[in-house]
């Protein structure tokens, strides 16, 4: 019989090909030629019984729901070492009949079997014998465990680097493969799995808060020795002639006084993004070898990403998508959150061809985060989506303990707020929305060096820089205020991450306020972010990677207006002086010493290039405008963040008219440009996002549909 896998040159198998491909619009089915749109809902079968099952299905699938996500819980499952309980015992714990159920009722699976998988679990789901084994705990400088002060009980968090660990997982997944292997997509419903969970180092991230665990510091030294090659280059980078790859320590504090000292506390930043991205292919491998082969993979990163250790073009190298969490209040602050974590998610994904997810888009809270109601939820989902999301799961779409507010209830019953994300769902279905793209011209980067220097300088100790990025905050205030002599000969120069962070922020504002549409992009991914860009606007305080340079120069010779400043770097990513200047030829260095010189620029650029501009005259109502492949505008939100109900006047280019997808009782639905402006009046209720079709044409295809 002929063997579908197939041999590498070395003559070892390779995993069957995929079954299920990732693609910009969703998941495609190879074998039925059917691409799946990402709109998926999550529901704990281990928290139910199985009685509710089919009814809480139901229910998800009348919201238009395509996609169950579940997580498999591997301390519920476990009743002894190597031992394991699906449904034998308890009925509630047959995971497999529950993903055959959801196959009878023609929906997915995205599957979640960890490790970690919080899921507001005592020990996130963990065995506590495994987070009690000291050979699996992380450990800080002095050799203790790791405590994560979690409720409803504080443990120690497991070691991402552990040998011990790893082999842990591993038979779990052997344990979860032999069970549910065989439900892969096409002889199941499971179409995506999920690696791990929000790997954040169990969010005890701070910069020297972990991981010194023997087999951790052991892969430091490896990091080190292929990063430097030679140990005289390891020695010159950190300016100490006693050191060896073999005894090097990893730093337990930061205690630079000046910019030479900085390379070491940089590299352990970098280790931390390494040692995540190194796990996560670990997990992934051991995924494949307990069967998992032929589906694409995930991993989700938590609220406040960007000053975490987690590197999406590290860790996507080892996953197939990449996500992100969103559980955010309907405010002006959280809404400019939204705006940039979405932004710059997009931007990547576009740049790798894949769907922008929101993995855990927040339907309800946890009873210990700050309340969160329906309008939270729904604004959160809407102004994602304005900003580039074109898949999300909701998390919960079922209610169960632990957790408040979700648009089911425990036995499958839909409440309010499950008919509203219907008609959202069924609008998105209507216009193809998972086809539709935001044009962003205007790309803001701001380099991986100067969130690694951010995260390396927090100022705060025990709370972490990600716990600042959530509640708003950035380097601006959470930083060391110095500067380390960067910047000039003298020894006085720039506070780098705050001069970093002033000069995008300027131009935020700046093309906020003209109604420009930007994004973010990430410096290490920065290649496929800026695809399509007709500026790109980088922040180069402290260092810059000569890597990052070329790819800026290599911009402007495909015409792309470039702007580089405060200054022109005299360092490398890791703050290591260079031997030879960065060559800017063809860039544009703006000092920006008066930051309202941002806005004199941006009106030029508007101009000089022809860019786009959706203005408002109301600071804190966004708009955002979405297109078909070809440039056709399909689709328009208007959002209103504030506590107040407000009319703005929006201007929206050559849209003919507004038609609201989400029509509402007794209020204007069909909005005509106003005839000498061609602006737009639209009335917007508090804390609310409208969906428009943005002339007839767009509302005779949805009607027809």
């Amino acid at each position: 019989m002929n063997d579908p896998r197939k041999r590498s040159r070395s003559g070892s198998e390779l995993p069957p090909a995929k079954t299920v491909e990732v693609r910009p619009a969703g998941l495609w089915l190879r074998d039925v030629g059917e691409l799946v749109p990402m709109w998926a809902g999550a529901m704990h079968y281990w928290r139910h019984s199985p009685d509710d099952w089919g009814p809480c299905l139901d229910a998800m699938k009348a919201m238009g729901l395509r996609i169950v996500d579940t997580y498999v819980p591997w301390g519920v499952h476990e009743t002894a070492p190597s031992t394991f309980d699906f449904g034998e015992r308890y009925a509630r714990l047959d995971v497999a009949r529950f993903l055959r159920l959801i196959a009878d009722k023609g929906m997915k699976v995205l599957l979640r079997p960890g490790p970690h998988i919080n899921a507001e679990l005592t020990y996130f789901g963990l065995p506590e014998r495994v987070v009690w084994d000291r050979e699996c705990q992380a450990r800080t400088p002095q050799d203790n465990p790791v405590i994560l002060p979690m409720v409803p009980v504080a443990f120690p968090v497991p070691s991402y680097a552990s040998d011990a660990f790893h082999d842990e997982t591993a038979l779990w997944f052997e344990a979860v493969g032999r069970e549910l292997a065989p439900l892969l997509y096409p002889h199941g419903p499971i179409v995506m799995l999920q690696v791990d969970n929000e790997g954040a180092l169990y969010f005890r991230d701070g910069p020297y808060d972990q991981d010194y665990h023997p087999d951790a510091v052991r892969r430091f030294r490896s990091f080190l020795r292929d990063k430097y090659s030679s140990v005289t280059s390891f020695r010159e980078a950190w300016r100490d002639a006693s050191l060896t790859f073999a005894t090097v320590p990893p730093p337990v504090r930061f205690d630079a006084t000046q910019a030479d000292e900085l390379a070491r506390h940089l590299d352990w930043m970098e280790f931390h993004e390494h040692l995540l991205a190194d796990a996560m292919g670990r997990f992934g491998q051991a995924l494949e070898n307990a069967g998992f082969t032929s589906v694409p993979t995930l991993h989700n990163f938590p609220l406040g990403e960007a000053a975490s250790p987690l590197n999406a073009s590290r860790i996507g190298e080892v996953v197939d998508l990449i996500g992100l969490d969103y559980y955010h209040a309907a405010t002006p602050q959280h809404h400019m959150a939204i705006l940039r974590r979405t932004g710059e998610l997009a931007t990547r994904c576009e740049g790798r061809r894949v769907p922008p997810f929101g993995a855990e888009v927040g339907a309800g809270f946890p009873p210990f985060f700050p309340p969160l109601d329906d309008a939270d939820s729904l604004y959160t989902l809407m102004a994602a989506l304005a900003y580039g999301l074109r898949g999300f799961n909701l998390y919960m779409a079922v209610d169960r303990d632990r957790w408040v507010g979700a648009p089911i209830d425990v036995h499958g019953v839909p409440r309010r707020l499950a008919s509203e994300y219907r008609a959202l769902i069924e609008a998105l279905e209507k216009v193809q929305f998972n086809t539709l793209r935001r044009a962003t011209p205007v790309k803001l980067v701001v380099p991986r060096a100067l969130r690694r220097l951010a995260r390396a300088t927090h100022a705060f100790g025990p709370i972490t820089p990600t716990a600042f990025h959530i509640a708003g905050a950035g380097p601006l205030e959470s930083c060391l205020e110095e500067d380390f002599g960067l910047g000039e000969a003298g020894g006085v120069g720039e506070v780098a991450p705050l001069a970093g962070e002033s000069f995008v922020r300027a131009f935020e504002r700046a093309l906020l306020l003209r109604g420009v549409p930007f994004s973010y992009a990430g410096g290490e991914s920065l290649e496929m972010s800026i695809a399509g860009a007709s500026w790109i606007i980088c922040t180069t305080a402290g260092g810059l990677k000569p890597d990052v340079v070329a790819s800026l120069r290599d911009a402007t010779s495909r015409g792309v207006h470039v702007t580089i400043g405060p200054r022109v770097p005299e360092r490398d990513g890791s703050m290591r002086r260079l031997l030879k200047p960065h060559d800017v030829s063809g860039l544009e260095v703006e000092a920006l010493a008066d930051p309202s010189r941002a806005d004199v620029l941006v009106a030029r650029r508007i101009d000089e290039l022809a860019l786009p501009a959706y203005p408002v005259d109301l600071p804190d109502v966004h708009v955002t405008l979405h297109e078909t492949a070809s440039g056709t505008a399909r689709v328009a939100f208007v959002m209103n963040p504030t506590a107040r109900a407000v009319v703005a006047t929006v201007g929206l280019g050559r849209a003919r008219v507004l038609n609201d997808l989400l029509p509402r009782p007794r209020a204007v639905n069909r909005i005509e440009p106003h005839a000498g402006t061609g602006a737009f009046v639209v009335e917007i209720p508090a804390r609310t996002a409208r969906m428009f079709a943005v002339d007839d044409s767009v509302l005779a295809v949805v009607q027809k549909a």
